[in-house]
């Protein structure tokens, strides 16, 4: 039997391109030394892409196959995927929810413990030997903090449910009010982050969330304002954010994504009160093999006839129990 033929558009997990060779015939895209050929003769038989945020999947791309029938991304995030072109043409696009929100809400936790405690600059302080000179200064508290959370989906409800047992009082802002929620809405982000003292971001990526944590905003959160991101660095105006630094417009950042990843501004990297983590909010073996076997699982199930397992909102599908 003939097995589908399957573009794999960068590297990936091992176990991803081990399992998807026993069902796939897999194109790895990023291996070969014309790609152009290789699109130009796989062009009518491709019906599958596993696909990563290294490469757009976007219409130039998959338009380019009559016969696709499903991309599957790794990643609760799919803004590299045009989902929206994907599910007008018949296209079903696949994600990684729900098996790393746990891990993500750990890695935000622990970013804004860092960030207001200062954990890192008192681990350096410690090997520069400063502690033989003088204890190092008292730092911030998470006991007079609010919180608000931009994208309450379900690794912001991981979050603030953290931050409950913290005893940290929670407010959120998204594109509509959630009524099975105790947590106060505010429709208005730039009315949320005047009344918080830390803008804790979740929001995906895309057109419509853009920058959206700009200069005005961060004028609104204050001196004594925190951003926390570990969303999408595409969320904030990065520019914004490095002058409010410098400009001491707010108090200071933990960042575990980026504009332009893995690039980090120089700026940023050279800033004592901020800290940097580079992306590793679900970055642990357990969590990205459980991230990696939804991308199998998705294209397998598919490819049997019974569905996608986690169909994105933009291209429905009755889920696979």
């Amino acid at each position: 039997m003939t097995k589908p033929d399957l573009l794999m558009t960068g590297p990936m997990m091992q176990m991803i391109q081990d399992q998807l060779a026993q069902r796939f015939t897999v194109h790895k895209l990023w291996l070969a030394e014309d790609k152009e050929a290789m699109l130009r003769q796989l062009a009518p038989s491709v019906s599958a892409i596993a696909s990563g945020s290294h490469m757009p999947c976007d219409p130039a791309l998959m338009g380019r196959f009559p016969g696709l029938k499903i991309v599957s991304s790794f990643g609760v995030g799919y803004d590299h995927v045009d989902a929206a072109w994907a599910g007008k043409n018949g296209i079903v696009v696949t994600n990684t929810p729900d098996v790393l929100n746990e891990e993500v809400a750990d890695t935000a936790l622990g970013l804004l413990l860092c960030t207001v405690r200062q954990f890192p600059q008192t681990d350096r302080y410690l090997r520069a030997g400063k502690w033989l000179e003088k204890p190092y200064p008292l730092t911030g508290t998470l006991r007079d903090r609010k919180v608000g959370i931009l994208g309450l989906g379900r690794i912001g409800k991981a979050i603030a449910k953290r931050l409950e047992a913290f005893g940290v009082p929670v407010v959120y802002h998204g594109r509509t009010e959630q009524k099975d929620v105790a947590y106060r809405y505010y429709p208005s982000l730039v009315d949320m982050a005047k009344d918080v003292n830390v803008l804790l971001i979740v929001a995906p990526g895309g057109a419509s969330t853009h920058r959206i944590v700009n200069a005005e905003v961060l004028k609104a959160l204050g001196s004594d304002g925190i951003v926390i991101n570990v969303g999408r660095g595409s969320v904030v105006d990065e520019p914004a954010l490095i002058e409010a630094l410098k400009a001491k417009t707010i108090l200071s950042a933990g960042l575990d994504v980026f504009e332009d990843e893995p690039r980090v501004p120089a700026e940023l990297i050279g800033m004592d009160h901020v800290v940097l983590f580079p992306h590793v909010g679900s970055a642990s073996v357990h969590t990205r093999n459980a991230m990696a076997q939804l991308v199998v699982d998705n294209l397998v199930s598919f490819a049997d006839g019974k569905g996608p397992r986690t169909p994105v909102a933009e291209t429905p599908w009755p889920t696979v129990a």
